[in-house]
């Protein structure tokens, strides 16, 4: 699975939409664009990841012995400025495998977030996606204000160890006094930092730098393989240039009718109904499951557990504690794919001894922290996005006033996911909108794909994104089964048809179900 997206502040219900602008979806898009979009890119070996895409080794070679190989695209900081001041797009290719006589074109791929490095991203997964490479390029992307694509910049690591060991779901006045100050702290430190940046970051402007890259990857249309945020990025550059959308799968796929409260709430249910069935999972094992006897066993202790690190947190990674809050993130890491849940029992059993290393672990990926106490910029940049993409600012009565309904929702996750509303309150630039446009009449068909345990997309988002993207556009396809996406799960039924519309463009038909 590719890194799961952030779950901070609503982080996979980011939402966008503005009206045509001069370089919207108008007609005369390319003429103006004509200086940019004839710029040629300079492919050279990638270097290692920056601290800001999460640092690491440069990328290992292809299973044939292709070396994958990076370029900067030039695009312009502000789109309504286009003959303004520019930033660098980081892209990463893999040329095709096959003839270049099949060859289709380039195959571009979002993996979420908002805030994941495409750049480190698909050379980790790219086995998952060699057939695919047999008639593409495949090529992946740092979003602007994502890694080597002008970075946004908050907080220093130090800060950021901080600022997570913080209770994110306060109970009292005054932890809740202490929530909202080290939030406004840290997007605060966002503006310092990078307040020019702040304003174009939005996903309107991403989807406008993705048609700039088609035409300078010489594409006529885009080819696009978008995954859980990848998904709404998707609809939104199908809505802005429908008549350039070419073959496109959206997996994992975000509601986008929802306002990011409605998101939020989805996400607890979601993450709920993953738990849930983890549950189910371990206590069906013939060995037993070492944590709890029912479903309901293994419900009561979790909760028991998270009540009792309110209080009284665990050794973690030294010198940092196991709280409430960090172990309720790392469980929900665990719950992005199915393959984690054997990681989920070996931590539960680990913090239920008092050792709360494994569930830490979990929670520092989830916010981007590698070993050496390094944070990617996938925090400050996810935050960067859903703030300037979302219209709607949350106070702190807000959320009291919704605590019961998200409860309701989740016993475990309601507060962690209702308290992050607040992200947002203090945030230096307004949201564009409270959901993102995605209707695309004439559009080429884009296959839509649920997977109906997935906790952090909830299955229900992919039948509202096809029905929205418009009749004889989105084309929906049911996958039974769990964690966070489809086609890397590995499902044969999913993944034939997949390549079977990238590769040969035979759309399924509506409403198929796999499992």
């Amino acid at each position: 699975m590719p890194h799961p997206p952030l779950l901070r502040a609503a982080a996979l219900t980011a939402t966008a939409a503005l009206l045509c602008t001069p370089l919207a979806a108008c007609a005369d898009d390319d003429a103006k664009d004509e200086d940019l979009a004839a710029q040629k890119l300079d492919w050279k070996d990638c270097p290692a990841p920056s601290p800001a895409q999460g640092a690491g080794t440069a990328p290992s070679p292809l299973p044939n012995g292709d070396e994958w190989r990076c370029a900067t695209l030039k695009a312009p900081l502000d789109w309504d400025e286009p003959d303004g001041e520019t930033i660098g797009i980081a892209l990463v290719r893999a040329e095709t495998s096959g003839d270049e006589n099949d060859r289709i074109g380039s195959l571009v791929f979002n993996f979420g977030g908002p805030g994941g490095s495409g750049v480190t991203a698909l050379p980790s997964f790219a086995e998952d996606y060699e057939k695919l490479r047999t008639r593409y390029d495949l090529v992946s992307f740092d979003p602007r204000g994502v890694g080597r694509s002008a970075p946004v910049k908050c907080q220093d690591d130090d800060a950021l160890d901080a600022h997570f060991q913080q209770d994110m779901t306060p109970d009292n006045a005054a932890e809740q006094k202490e929530y909202l100050d080290g939030t406004e702290a840290f997007n605060s430190a966002c503006e310092k930092r990078s307040g020019s940046t702040l304003p174009h970051v939005r996903t309107t402007d991403a989807a406008r730098d993705m048609d700039l890259m088609r035409q300078v990857l010489d594409d006529d249309r885009l080819h696009y393989f978008g995954i859980s945020y990848g998904t709404e990025l998707g609809g939104v550059y199908a809505h802005l240039f429908p008549d350039k959308v070419g073959r496109a799968v959206l997996d994992a796929v975000v509601d986008p009718t929802q306002t990011s409260e409605q998101g939020s709430l989805g996400q607890a249910g979601g993450f709920q109904l993953a738990l849930d069935n983890y549950a189910r999972d371990c206590v069906a094992k013939e060995e037993g499951c070492p944590v709890g006897d029912s479903v309901r066993d293994v419900q009561d202790r979790i909760a028991r557990l998270l009540k009792d690190l309110d209080g009284t947190p665990i050794p973690g990674i030294f010198p940092r504690e196991l709280t409430q809050t960090a172990a309720t993130g790392g469980i929900a890491q665990a719950l992005y794919s199915q393959s984690f849940w054997d990681y989920l029992t070996e931590g539960l059993e680990q913090a239920y001894a008092g050792d709360g290393s494994a569930l830490m672990l979990l929670s520092d990926s989830m916010n981007g922290r590698s070993e050496n106490g390094e944070y990617s910029n996938a925090t400050a940049a996810n935050t960067a996005i859903n703030c300037a993409d979302d219209r709607p600012r949350y106070t702190a009565e807000d959320v009291r006033a919704k605590l019961p309904e998200f409860r309701a929702a989740s016993p475990l996750f309601g507060d962690y996911l209702a308290w992050g509303m607040v992200g947002c309150t203090d945030w230096a630039v307004p949201g564009a909108a409270d959901h993102p446009a995605v209707s695309a009449p004439g559009a080429a068909p884009i296959l839509v794909i649920g997977n109906t345990g997935d906790p952090a997309t909830p299955y229900e988002g992919a039948r509202k994104m096809a029905a929205a993207l418009g009749e004889g556009v989105g084309v929906e396809l049911t996958y039974k089964g769990q964690g966070h996406g489809a086609y890397d799960s590995g499902n044969k039924c999913v993944q034939d048809a997949v390549n079977g519309y990238l590769l040969r463009g035979k759309v399924p038909e509506a409403k198929t179900v796999c499992s």
